[in-house]
């Protein structure tokens, strides 16, 4: 992978979509999702997750948009799993949103794309004596991130499960998945993953336990692996915020650069 050398706003962007649909991809792929790469890309069925049964590129006309929303629903309803459209600046036709409410998806919030360029990004921050942060390499750490990201981000357990199984399957050695556990005095309190993918390095599930938060470690699980990309010699970093995180990763050096509107559906 060629390290993205445009970090221009139009360059940021499509950066922020691509690697969030590598990411989408991949996961589902693993989890044995049906594909589809035309007009529309969509990896559905491998997932309990709507999140990660997802409709992620769409480049659809007036004329044939109503008919490829149709298909999603019947895809998903043939796979009996609930399933999203993640929609970002670059999907069309300019009206897609509306369609999809009025096809019985429903609105459930954007996430903020964020980009920032690794010279600007800290590569340390202040933390707690006895924090320390290293990329898993086995079943028995992966099970500890598993358990952690399970008591609090997206649909706890089910979903931590999930991502923790795709993850073995992938491979914890793989050269473009990084995932990263964070103690306190040997205690697991945060997790992290990063992608390689369009060039820049993507981040994924930044949690930290609430006990723990407000401390410098949501900050350092951020900064950590954006070192490790940075060594590694890519550029830039993108992620998808909650209205949460935005501060924080704002303070890193994050911008934003446009948002993705989620649209769920949910079988009866």
């Amino acid at each position: 992978m060629s390290p993205l050398a445009d970090l221009g706003a139009g360059a940021l962007t499509a950066a922020i979509e691509a690697n969030g649909a590598k990411f989408l991809l991949e996961l589902g792929r693993a989890g044995g999702g049906e594909e589809r790469h035309d007009e529309l890309d969509w990896v559905i069925g491998g997932s309990p997750i709507d999140y990660h049964n997802a409709v992620y590129g769409a480049r659809l006309t007036k004329g044939n948009a109503d008919a490829a929303i149709a298909a999603s629903l019947e895809a998903l309803k043939r796979r009996n799993v609930p399933g999203a459209w993640h929609v970002g600046p670059s999907m069309r036709p300019a009206d897609l949103e509306k369609r999809l409410d009025r096809a019985g998806f429903t609105y459930a919030g954007d996430d903020y794309g964020m980009a920032a360029d690794l010279s600007v990004v800290p590569e340390a921050v202040r933390v707690p004596n006895g924090f320390s942060v290293r990329r898993i390499s086995t079943q028995a750490e992966l099970d500890s991130w598993v358990h952690l990201l399970g008591g609090g981000f997206g649909e706890g357990q089910v979903e931590a499960r999930w991502v923790g199984d795709m993850y073995a399957r992938i491979g914890l050695d793989h050269p473009e998945w990084h995932h990263f556990l964070g103690t306190l005095d040997g205690e697991p309190v945060a997790t992290a993953t990063m992608l390689y993918g369009a060039g820049v390095a993507g981040l994924y599930f930044v949690y930290t336990a609430p006990d723990y938060r407000r401390r410098g470690i949501g900050a350092a699980m951020t900064v950590v692996p954006l070192k490790q990309a940075s060594d590694d010699g890519l550029k830039a970093a993108v992620l998808g915020a909650s209205t949460m995180g935005r501060p924080v990763y704002e303070r890193l050096g994050f911008r934003e650069y446009c948002r993705i509107g989620i649209f769920e559906w949910w079988p009866a």
